[in-house]
């Protein structure tokens, strides 16, 4: 049980868990754009918009977190909850850190198709790993994840692991169509964005239960 003296510091590794998780998750994002296998549904639109403005993949998921955050308010509207407002200052952390991840590992050559996929492999556990702690924080979901929410909210007829399904979905199909008109073919999305579908929930899942018999009471 955690008593009142103790709340302040409780809430600090909450934060300091989110923050560890999406450093983590940024580099995952930036080791799978690294691989040119394709990037995950959720970072698939913001690397296709880098590929023809002058955005970088940081910037351009910040641009789409914000346009996330305005769509769960024109969703919700009175159910809207000013906290989500979190998702703001998250996204911003988030996007940087994803260029800076970029950055970190523009050294990294891969000469092979197999050495493409382990750069691949290692981005989707990274990513999967940033989820697990994500979700362990509790703290605030990634924008991109409280659409999917708010749908469900309006909707509750439909389930959220089907609603994520299918927004992902959308995102991938919308990188598709941005990358044919804008670049003339397809990029950003390939082989390793339907391994990164398939892989990053049931790893993130089994890292959950690992992470539920840790309790940041006790750190």
């Amino acid at each position: 049980m955690i008593t009142l003296n103790k709340l302040p510091v409780y809430i600090l590794k909450r934060y300091l868990l989110l923050l560890a998780g999406l450093a983590i998750m940024a580099f995952g994002v930036a080791f799978s754009i690294k691989a040119d296998l394709g990037t995950s549904p959720i970072s698939s639109v913001p690397y296709v918009a880098s590929l023809f403005t002058p955005l970088t993949v940081g910037t351009a998921t910040i641009v789409m977190h914000c346009v996330f955050i305005l769509l769960q308010i024109l969703i919700l509207r009175k159910n809207y909850h000013p906290i989500q407002l979190m998702q703001l200052p998250v996204a911003f952390f988030f996007g940087y850190l994803t260029d800076f991840g970029v950055w970190a590992v523009q050294g990294i050559i891969c000469h092979t198709y197999w050495q493409e996929w382990i750069i691949c492999v290692i981005g989707i556990v990274l990513v999967a790993v940033g989820v697990s702690l994500e979700v362990k924080a509790g703290v605030v979901v990634l924008a991109g994840e409280g659409v999917v929410l708010a749908i469900c909210k309006v909707l509750p007829k439909i389930k959220f692991g089907y609603m994520k399904v299918g927004f992902d979905v959308t995102l991938v199909v919308i990188a598709c169509v941005l990358s044919i008109v804008f670049t003339g073919k397809l990029q950003g999305v390939r082989e390793g964005t339907v391994a990164a579908a398939l892989l990053v929930g049931t790893i993130a899942k089994q890292l959950g239960k690992l992470l539920a018999k840790w309790k940041l009471e006790d750190i």
